[in-house]
């Protein structure tokens, strides 16, 4: 085997960490571009050995569907080639949720040592560099939405009823909110609300932020932690998109602001809502990408069961204060925290897509729109679904895309996420998309749920 160029530090303080970590075996993961968490583990004898060398992992599943079918891109896919998964020690955490077990995420690297070109979790970092060298540090959350059921692989049948948002519901959840809220504190993760939601079955949890690549870690683990605690419950979590076509699914929101040298971009300006100049060019360039972004964040031909007008999906290419049929909202928080709480939400996306590219690509869009001086149009209220023809083409209101081959041909258009991601990452992606898309052109929506239903 080559060597490999240390990548992640491992000195004394390493080892004297890892050795403090009551952990047997350690669980290294990635996210492919179908929205998958992939997986190789070693003893944690081992581990040393891997962050200097990396574990072996085919570059292949750059090209895997959510089916774990395979698809040919340009640049990746087929049989031939390796990879090193370099496990950042940072980030390395022990598993409460699965005792004997720690977890970190990778990097992936060429057998000579190089980066991967089309390493998603790199792409992020590489976006969050780029704002830091623009001057702009940002920090981002996900919120994560999520049903519980029995444990039926065949079907989904809601392990608790009673009226959305209810004290009702919480008390059948009461012991497991307690437990998950505890584990994630105890893996680093602090929880800031928890609470029932409005689908069958339907629970939500928002996380203190981070940075970008932090988040999307962070929404890796916290979706491990929400399977694991249910299966310890003996139910099963349901994080994909949607469980009934005729109802409403679990979207995987990401909130972020972002400050400079002269404090926040999203108040203390003269901009809509207090907004500075510097933050409404960067909410414009992410509201000009959207219909790529779908792509990225909700892809999955399932997800657009999900994105129906009405359902605060956020369907519409448009943004509003705290209007949450907009898929841009805008959260100034209550009067005297908005220098510290005001941040945005991208609300289209959901658990089928990579949290990585999710952060990287918002990123890119943002920093293309403070380059390019945008402005933001003016900001809808109500829900658009109600607009006559004639309020659509004065406000610009455009619907997302309502297909998976549609969001592909949006993503393909964009020449900022294309020059982001580079070639290689660009077009693995497009491969995945359009691969799903296409096999899954004629299935309905009953077909389409059962397919995805236990995958994420």
């Amino acid at each position: 085997m080559s060597t490999m160029p240390e990548r992640i530090p491992f000195d004394g303080d390493n080892e004297a960490a890892i050795g403090r970590l009551d952990a047997e075996i350690v669980a290294l993961t990635f996210v492919d571009n179908a929205g998958i968490t992939r997986v190789k583990t070693v003893p944690m004898r081992r581990l040393g050995q891997a962050a200097r060398y990396g574990v072996g992992v085919s570059p292949c599943f750059e090209t895997f569907a959510f089916d774990d079918l395979m698809a040919v891109g340009k640049y990746l896919g087929g049989p031939d080639g390796d990879l090193r998964l370099i496990p950042d020690l940072s980030a390395l955490t022990e598993l409460a949720c699965q005792p004997g077990w720690a977890w970190a995420p990778t990097n992936k690297y060429t057998q000579d040592g190089t980066p991967f070109a089309a390493c998603q979790r790199r792409f992020a970092a590489r976006q969050d560099e780029a704002a830091r060298r623009a001057g702009i540090r940002l920090s981002m959350a996900f919120e994560t939405e999520w049903s519980v059921g029995a444990d039926d692989p065949a079907d989904f049948i809601p392990a608790v009823q009673g009226p959305a948002y209810s004290m009702l519901r919480l008390g059948q959840v009461a012991d497991y909110a307690r437990e998950l809220v505890a584990i994630l504190d105890r893996q680093g993760i602090l929880v800031d609300q928890f609470h029932p939601e409005y689908a069958p079955g339907q629970l939500e949890l928002s996380v203190q932020p981070s940075d970008p690549v932090g988040a999307a870690d962070d929404a890796v683990l916290v979706r491990h932690t929400i399977r694991q605690v249910s299966l310890k419950h003996s139910w099963r979590a349901l994080l994909a998109p949607c469980l009934d076509p005729d109802g409403t699914g679990s979207g995987a929101h990401l909130h972020f602001s972002a400050q400079d040298a002269d404090g926040p971009l999203f108040a203390t300006g003269d901009g809509p809502h207090g907004m500075r100049r510097t933050g409404e060019a960067f909410l414009a360039g992410v509201l000009r990408e959207l219909p790529a972004l779908v792509a990225v964040g909700a892809g999955n031909p399932a997800s657009f069961l999900r994105l129906v007008p009405s359902r605060w999906a956020g369907t519409w290419q448009c943004w509003g204060h705290e209007t949450r049929e907009a898929a841009l909202r805008f959260i100034t928080g209550v009067r005297g925290t908005e220098e510290w709480a005001a941040n945005a939400e991208v609300k289209c996306f959901d658990a089928t897509g990579n949290p990585y590219l999710i952060v990287g690509s918002v990123i890119a869009a943002g920093l293309a729109g403070l380059a390019e001086e945008l402005r933001l149009p003016a900001e809808i209220n109500g829900d658009p679904v109600t607009f006559d023809a004639e309020q659509l083409m004065i406000s610009g209101v455009r619907r997302l895309p309502t297909s998976p081959a549609e969001a592909a041909d949006r993503l393909a258009d964009s020449r900022v996420l294309a020059e982001a991601m580079g070639p290689e990452l660009h077009d693995a992606l497009l491969t995945v998309r359009r691969a799903e898309a296409e096999r899954y052109r004629d299935s309905s929506p009953a077909e389409l749920v059962a397919l995805t239903r236990w995958r994420f």
